[in-house]
């Protein structure tokens, strides 16, 4: 009966049954099953319908108001269950732009695994913008974007601040050169770039307008790694995370260019859509920031 009730809220609240049928990812005729086997089981009709809309009724109405009540109710009956038993599991899905995604996320991954193995990951990557809009289209269940992302739908909060380092090829001449380079110096390099709707193109944005610089060259690749690849074959310079750089600076396969006058940070943020949490969501947060602090002291 909880499932019928869930639907009816969702007819109420869309009032109109197709749109309730693509938010639950059903179809329209079985959200209409649903509907007429809970008017069935009420002994009167709930819904005013018409061409293109429904309304609730006087009953509809009632069984709208205890409806909500009672899904809320059960809802939170088997999050306290989940929480006595520790047994958080089921299907999360997780987005996360390619920065954070490629090169945090699997090593958080991998202590959730061990302790929480019944919990089943689906990971989805890609830019800020395309995270963002899978959350907001209810295909995530939490999202990890870059930079200042902001839509009014979402519940977005920073949980980690990320340094961004200019960085070249060990034989680009730029590496050779004692202490910080000079601003014109970059600015005569060819610039490797990600794509717009990128939060890395967003703070390399940022840093040309901080630097006043315009290059003259810049070639925009779609890959945070291939930008790192084509960085070490002496293509051109990028602006990447630090995060991104690590084993790469201390293997000695890039250089960091220390330039005066610049010093870039940007935000690592959650992003969410529903305020409520169910407990495998609940655990991944609370490993996403005990991740953080653990990445922040190898940096």
């Amino acid at each position: 009966m909880d499932q019928h009730l869930a639907v009816f809220i969702t007819v109420a609240e869309k009032q109109n049954f197709s749109r309730a049928a693509e938010e639950l990812h059903m179809t329209q005729p079985a959200v209409s099953q649903y509907i007429q086997a809970l008017e069935r089981t009420m002994g009167t009709k709930l819904l005013e319908r018409s061409n293109k809309y429904v309304h609730l009724n006087k009953a509809g109405e009632i069984v709208y108001h205890h409806a909500k009540e009672i899904v809320g109710l059960y809802g939170k009956m088997h999050y306290l269950i989940d929480d006595l038993t520790n047994n958080p599991n089921g299907l999360l899905s997780i987005g996360a732009s390619y920065s954070f995604g490629e090169y945090v996320l699997p090593q958080l991954i991998a202590d959730m695994q061990k302790k929480y193995p019944q919990i089943k990951p689906a990971i989805t990557i890609g830019n800020t913008k395309e995270i963002a809009e899978l959350v907001l289209g209810h295909q995530l269940d939490v999202g990890i974007v870059e930079g200042q992302y902001k839509e009014k739908n979402l519940k977005i909060e920073p949980f980690a601040v990320d340094k961004m380092s200019i960085v070249a090829s060990p034989k680009n001449r730029l590496s050779h050169i004692e202490g910080e380079v000079s601003i014109t110096d970059i600015e005569k390099e060819i610039w490797i770039v990600r794509e717009n709707g990128s939060g890395t193109r967003e703070a390399t944005e940022k840093l040309f307008n901080q630097l006043n610089i315009a290059p003259k060259k810049i070639l925009e690749f779609g890959s945070t790694q291939l930008i790192k690849e084509s960085v070490e074959a002496g293509i051109g310079i990028s602006l990447l995370s630090d995060w991104v750089i690590r084993k790469e600076r201390d293997f000695g396969s890039l250089a960091v260019i220390k330039v005066k006058g610049f010093s870039l940070t940007r935000e690592f943020s959650v992003v969410l859509r529903s305020p409520f949490q169910t407990k495998a969501l609940s655990v991944f947060l609370k490993l996403l920031k005990g991740q953080n602090e653990k990445a922040d002291k190898q940096l």
